[in-house]
């Protein structure tokens, strides 16, 4: 069976579509008898009104865009879910794309979001969030970014204080009686990852460590790339005694080059991850991480969302707080 119309419905209810079509917006130009009946008539018909059709009407299409960099990432994945809790709530229906880390990838992901007419775009670890500024200045669709920040008129982010909790970190492997402290950074050029390594650096200070370049290597932010990232510190004399790593997936890839280099964690080299993805409980030994509220997040950045396109002013940057 086909799909019901306002045509259908007004020929049975022996109206015109235009009697139909203020009936079920409940214009006030219908009394409410007929258009009571009209209801009534349409959902025996069982009639679906079109979120496209609606879209024309109204200019909002109930759509958010969402791009990530992997759906692969455990984290993003629990960004996601705390995106798609808030947007159901409020009747948003959340289209979901892969930009693979790269820029030209997310502008054209970017736009294509902006021909489908979607009310809001929402972009995890962008790192060309201050090249969306041209284009959304013409867009006029409100953007946050998520786990990063570029300021801008059209941008704001929801991030935690990566600075802080970065030096926690650093400072947790100090107290151990560490001072090779190397990082494992990410090639990217988030800014998660220079305020991270900013925080690595104060905790250096702090202690009295000098800084030393060859102890700073970078990653991709997956497994593999922490490996090639731990086999280059692997063969510097003296090795590090600790590595502080960028996200948790780097330090898996940290984790087993140091076995298999006959390593023992943490008795001959400490690890510390940052996210603290589920995963990191069931490595061998359990991974010492920084938790991201990562769930919280995702709500969070719906949240300012809606805020936004209900025409709301506030910060450009909302916290979440670490642990």
């Amino acid at each position: 069976m086909g799909s019901v119309s306002i045509k259908d419905i007004a020929r049975v209810a022996k109206v015109s579509h235009s009697t139909v079509s203020r009936a079920l917006r409940n214009s006030p130009l219908v009394s409410r008898e007929t258009a009571e009946r009209i209801r009534q008539i349409a959902e025996e018909m069982g009639y679906r009104p079109s979120a496209v059709a609606r879209s024309l009407v109204t200019r909002k299409t109930k759509t958010i865009g969402v791009v990530v960099t992997t759906i692969a990432d455990p984290f993003i994945a629990e960004v996601v879910s705390g995106i798609e809790e808030v947007a159901n709530d409020h009747g948003y229906s959340v289209f979901l794309a892969n930009s693979n880390a790269d820029p030209d990838r997310e502008i054209k992901v970017v736009h294509s979001f902006h021909e489908r007419r979607v009310d809001g775009i929402l972009v995890t670890a962008s790192r060309v969030g201050a090249l969306y500024i041209g284009h959304l200045s013409e867009m006029k669709v409100p953007i946050v970014l998520i786990n990063n920040q570029h300021p801008g008129e059209f941008v704001h982010s929801v991030m935690i204080d990566n600075v802080t909790a970065s030096r926690m970190a650093t400072e947790h492997l100090v107290h151990l009686g560490h001072r090779r402290i190397a990082y494992i950074g990410d090639q990217f050029g988030y800014q998660s990852d220079t305020e991270r390594f900013a925080g690595y650096r104060q905790a250096l200070e702090r202690a009295g460590l000098t800084f030393q370049p060859e102890l700073v290597v970078h990653g991709d932010g997956k497994p593999e790339g922490g490996m090639r990232a731990m086999e280059q510190l692997l063969r510097l004399s003296p090795l590090p005694t600790a590595v502080f790593c960028y996200n948790d997936m780097t330090a898996l890839g940290a984790l087993r080059v140091a076995r298999m280099r006959g390593l023992r964690v943490p008795e001959d080299i400490s690890l510390v991850g940052f996210d603290d993805l589920f995963i990191a409980s069931y490595t061998e030994p359990p991974l010492t991480t920084i938790r991201q509220p990562k769930r919280r997040m995702g709500q969070r950045a719906m949240e300012l969302l809606l805020q936004l396109l209900r025409g709301g002013t506030l910060s450009k940057r909302s916290g979440c707080r670490a642990s």
